[in-house]
């Protein structure tokens, strides 16, 4: 599916597609998790502290999201996007700590690969994990590179890595896989 034109209508595709669909996963996600390393704890492949992460990811995606929706994705709508450079660079400083999150959910679960005697639950959480870093590396691939680009100067355009920061670019290829 091709993405819509205008940053007016990039916002709402965003809010539909990636907002709300991270409000349905990560709760699940964090359930699944919970009850992963309850019933596996002694096994040397759960991903001991992922429940908690999740946890941690759902409010801060949530204060993230609601930033978004109640401030800078209005104002992109309402034509002012070109103002909005201090709230685009925290959106994209958050961005920076939803990666950081990524390559932690990587670490803890050996990315992502199950272990051979992993339950129905397991699987169901590692399926739901991947599908979930796909949706949001996709997501702040689209808001870093294509919406906030839109609000760039001349001078601050330029290609950028799914890390929004110099200080994050290096750690990562550019299909967004960790080096």
């Amino acid at each position: 599916m091709a993405l819509p034109e205008t940053a007016a209508e990039l916002t709402t595709y965003i809010e539909g597609r990636f907002h709300a669909r991270h409000r349905e996963q990560l709760p699940e996600l964090q359930s699944l998790s919970e009850k992963v390393e309850r019933v596996h704890a002694e096994s040397p492949y759960v991903p001991v502290g992922l429940a908690d992460l999740l946890a941690d990811m759902i409010g801060e995606l949530e204060v993230h999201m609601k930033k978004e929706e109640l401030v800078l994705f209005p104002a992109i709508r309402q034509g002012h996007g070109y103002h909005m450079g201090h709230p685009i660079a925290a959106m994209r400083a958050d961005h920076d700590d939803h990666l950081v999150a990524i390559i932690k959910i990587g670490a803890l679960t050996n990315d992502v690969t199950l272990p051979e005697q992993a339950c129905e639950t397991w699987r169901r959480l590692y399926a739901g994990l991947g599908e979930f870093l796909v949706d949001i590396k996709e997501h702040i691939r689209i808001e870093n590179d294509i919406l906030f680009q839109q609000f760039d100067s001349d001078l601050e355009k330029r290609p950028r890595s799914y890390a929004s920061s110099p200080c994050m670019a290096h750690e990562f290829d550019d299909d967004g896989s960790k080096i």
